[in-house]
């Protein structure tokens, strides 16, 4: 989730609806200047007893981002105390339980991108062996319950903690036992964001498929191949699902504005802290009527916050945010940008995806979200086909896509090997959470501490 300081520099206040839209148009850039971000988050354990460890015990998260600075990354502050750092990486940041993310810099290909994974990954594992910390990549802690697990000291998360009980059952499980892989693309154009977006959120059940990996839940399995994704159904239904209005005919930047404005507020940032605006309205925030700041309107800041606040399987910030993925092992991080680069920025490949979905129904779409979660690739989409089969001829076309872009490395591969670990889930038909399912069953005989030694970065 998205990091905060004060000082940032000047703030100018939102006037007009047309300062709501210019966050959108101002992420228009020319395909030259198209860039992909990838963001990963990891479960951090103590490896003696694979306990979660707290902010401020010896050995814990705030030794973790102090020696994390010896990478030249520079610590980002709130309420006195570190809660990310900054650096030519991107961003690293804290999860509400202690999960480590990395929000990767904008770059132009995919070598950079898995190039940045590595070091930041190398970086984090030599903090941890001098401190005793493990990094697990699944979806979901296997064998922690929340009362198990630590809040670390960040404002938002405070008030979003004491919010989500309110508006489902499973927004707490969200916010302390997930991790996930997103991306994060570029658009040319209203239309061009338009067409992307219609046919990243039709496939995204695709993406929770083939990125399924988290099958248990405090010991057990849970029924699941990806409980992260089926968690989502019950966090908050103002925020999050499917977004049927996208394939509306005149969808665009005022569409998901008008959404937005409807999505009720979590949190105002003031004089370096959160302000508990829980379930207030934006849309009175713009006419100076939002009852914890009297008299007070927006600024483009908060119009930003507030974006980061609705969680869709694909968002609009003045990029689009592909959120379909769970966490991983080190080759999916690298996988799934070459997945959602392969389709959306090669315009032959765009079109050859927006084909394979343009049919399909809002009940297709609700219907295929449901079952994605349990079902992995043997859901069936319209006309009966597996996304296994889809799987096949979806990763063809992305597999086009990247050959076109003919972006190259020192060596001269091209990103198409990225897709590799797809290819081999795709062919096999099982899912990484499958491939857990069968240890847990057959090697590891019911002893699912196993998975800390074979999921662990």
């Amino acid at each position: 989730m998205s990091t905060r300081t004060a000082g940032d520099g000047e703030d100018p206040q939102i006037e007009t609806r047309e300062d709501l839209l210019a966050i959108f148009a101002k992420g228009e850039k020319p395909v030259e200047r198209w860039r992909i971000g990838t963001e990963h988050e990891k479960f951090v354990y103590f490896r003696d007893d694979h306990r979660a460890p707290s902010y401020e015990e010896p050995g814990g998260i705030h030794a973790l981002l102090i020696g994390l600075t010896k990478y030249g990354w520079e610590p980002i502050y709130e309420g006195g105390k570190i809660i990310a750092l900054g650096g030519p990486d991107g961003n690293v940041s804290l999860e509400p339980a202690g999960q480590l993310e990395l929000s990767g810099a904008p770059l132009e290909n995919l070598h950079q991108t898995c190039a940045e994974t590595g070091r930041h990954l190398e970086q984090v594992k030599a903090i941890g062996d001098r401190l005793g910390l493990g990094f697990l990549g699944l979806g979901m802690w296997p064998d922690k319950t929340r009362a198990e697990l630590p809040i670390m000291p960040k404002g938002r998360y405070k008030i979003m903690l004491d919010h989500m009980p309110r508006v489902g059952t499973m927004g707490l499980d969200m916010m302390l036992r997930t991790c996930t892989i997103q991306t994060n693309l570029d658009y040319a154009s209203e239309a061009d964001m338009v067409k992307k977006f219609r046919v990243s959120l039709a496939l995204q059940p695709l993406a929770t498929a083939l990125f399924a990996n988290s099958p248990f839940t405090e010991g057990r399995p849970n029924g699941f191949l990806s409980y992260r994704s089926h968690i989502w159904t019950d966090t908050d239904p103002h925020r999050t699902g499917m977004l049927p209005f996208v394939y509306e005919d005149g969808f665009g930047y005022e569409r998901y504005a008008d959404y937005m404005l409807d999505v009720p507020m979590y949190f105002v940032f003031r004089d370096g802290g959160y302000v508990d605006a829980a379930g207030l309205s934006f849309r009175d925030f713009l006419k100076g009527d939002l009852s914890v700041l009297p008299g007070e309107k927006p600024l483009f800041g908060d119009w930003t916050d507030h974006l980061s606040t609705a969680f869709p399987e694909v968002r609009l910030k003045g990029y689009l945010e592909m959120r379909g993925a769970d966490g991983g092992p080190w080759g999916t991080i690298c996988a799934l940008p070459a997945f959602w680069v392969g389709l959306l920025y090669d315009q032959t490949a765009l079109d050859a995806a927006w084909d394979l979905v343009k049919h399909w129904t809002i009940e297709d779409h609700h219907r295929i979200r449901a079952e994605v979660p349990r079902l992995g690739l043997a859901a069936r989409g319209p006309r009966g086909r597996t996304f296994q089969q889809l799987g096949k001829e979806v990763l063809a076309i992305a597999d086009a896509g990247l050959a076109a872009r003919a972006r190259l490395n020192g060596i001269g591969d091209t990103e198409q090997g990225f897709l590799d670990p797809l290819r081999e889930i795709v062919a096999s038909g099982k899912v990484p959470a499958q491939r857990l399912l069968d240890r847990y069953h057959g090697e590891w005989q019911g002893d699912l501490s196993r998975v800390y030694d074979e999921m662990s970065y």
